[in-house]
């Protein structure tokens, strides 16, 4: 069968294109690709062709399928696998699969989340890594991708006990956590999760130097609802020359046992370093597109007062199961990250320009043709729009969020690709 999806040839060389797709093998799944948001990640194999590390050689020949968080429903399974993966079911996808850097998205000629449909191989389903997904609508399963990516960066946190070689593993419950630059995307959903989850700190202090960024987050995810939670929930502007100062007068002196780095600046994790607690863990979320990207770190401390510092790049499988989970559970509301809507005709374009982009998630709707719009900017261009003055409407009655409501609106409504 054919299919529209958006390729990836070679650094900034990104072509929609309509390919045809072979029949599944007797261990492979045919799918329907519905919805897709679009990841920093993206942007950085755009910008690097086959010289990341999740990207082939020889793309210029073959092509793979960009865009890795994404959501659909099985059109066919293979004769061995159908009894697990029924066909009509929707699903999500885990790309990052043990033992290898290959993924969705990056590495495959005929899977990936820009693309209306896909062959999820064998390879997949050996790791169990789809994901049946019981919730309504499509977006919430696109988005627990990155949800599992700041899961998984709580878990691969880690403590120590003095005298002994052992691990804790997970943030020190009851205790500080910092969250700097922390007002972006993953930094939402990575407060949202602290505040809903089961292991919690007594004190999570959020940074930030925009002050229109920290007045946003606190309108999402309030101190109030924190507080209901058991979290003492701080946001700070550390755009001040006393900003370290006040981080450690907050902690009464103790400073930080878990600083988590959402930007990759070397200030900011120089900064983070010297909050750090005895046994404090420093994590490195944010990916660098720079190989040589590097910072100072106090040994001093690593030596006398057992700091630390652990990286990830995505979660596991059980981390997005957990999202999974939360967000059918209401514990989670993914809705929050989501700022712009466009149909895969606004794929290509949105994934070069996306650091530019302002707000938040930008989420990929595959079967439709729409121009990448801001939630915000629905009512003013619904003027002279009657599908953006429909759904800005009904993201009004959803406190200005996207929602199950407005996509299967879109979905019915919206101009086909």
């Amino acid at each position: 069968m054919k299919t529209k999806a958006l390729r990836l040839y070679g650094v900034d060389d990104l072509r929609l294109e309509e390919i045809e797709l072979p029949a599944p093998g007797a261990d492979e799944l045919l799918v329907k690709i519905v919805s897709d948001s679009i990841c920093m990640s993206s942007y950085k194999a755009a910008k690097q062709g086959s010289a990341h590390k999740r990207v082939p050689n020889d793309i210029a020949e073959n092509p793979i399928i960009i865009g890795h968080e994404f959501c659909g429903e099985i059109i066919e399974a293979g004769k061995n696998v159908a009894h697990k993966y029924p066909a009509g079911r929707k699903f999500t996808l885990q790309p990052a699969m043990k033992g290898t850097y290959d993924a969705a998205g990056y590495s495959f000629k005929y899977l990936g989340g820009n693309a209306q449909y896909g062959i999820i191989p064998k390879c997949y389903l050996d790791q169990n890594c789809v994901l049946l997904y019981e919730g309504d609508g499509f977006f919430h399963g696109s988005l627990t991708e990155p949800l599992s990516c700041v899961i998984g960066a709580v878990h691969a946190n880690y403590h120590t006990r003095q005298g002994e070689y052992v691990h804790d593993m997970g943030i020190k419950e009851g205790g500080n956590m910092a969250v700097l630059a922390g007002c972006g995307p993953m930094g939402l959903a990575l407060i949202d999760y602290i505040i809903h989850c089961d292991r919690k700190p007594k004190l999570l202090v959020v940074t930030d130097i925009n002050q229109e960024r920290l007045t946003g987050a606190e309108a999402m995810l309030t101190c109030a609802e924190a507080a209901k939670n058991g979290v003492n929930l701080v946001y700070l502007n550390t755009q001040t020359p006393d900003a370290m100062d006040k981080m450690m007068e907050i902690t009464a002196g103790h400073g930080f046992d878990d600083a988590f780095v959402f930007a990759p600046v070397a200030k900011l994790i120089e900064q983070a370093d010297a909050l750090l607690a005895y046994d404090g863990c420093l994590n490195f979320f944010a990916g660098p597109e720079d190989t040589a990207f590097s910072a100072s770190l106090n040994f001093y401390n690593v030596h006398y007062n057992a700091t630390h510092i652990v990286g990830t790049s995505g979660g596991n499988t059980a981390d997005m199961a957990e999202a999974l989970e939360m967000a059918v559970a209401g514990k989670l509301n993914p809705a929050f990250l989501v700022s712009h809507i466009g149909g895969l005709d606004a794929a290509a374009q949105t994934t070069k320009d996306l650091p530019k982009l302002p707000g938040f998630k930008k989420l990929i709707y595959n079967e439709i043709s729409m121009p990448l719009t801001a939630i915000a900017d629905f009512a003013e261009k619904g003027k002279t729009d009657a599908l953006l003055k429909m759904l800005a409407e009904i993201c009004e009655r959803h406190n200005g969020l996207w929602s199950v409501e407005a996509e299967d609106y879109l979905l019915k409504h919206a101009p086909k690709l």
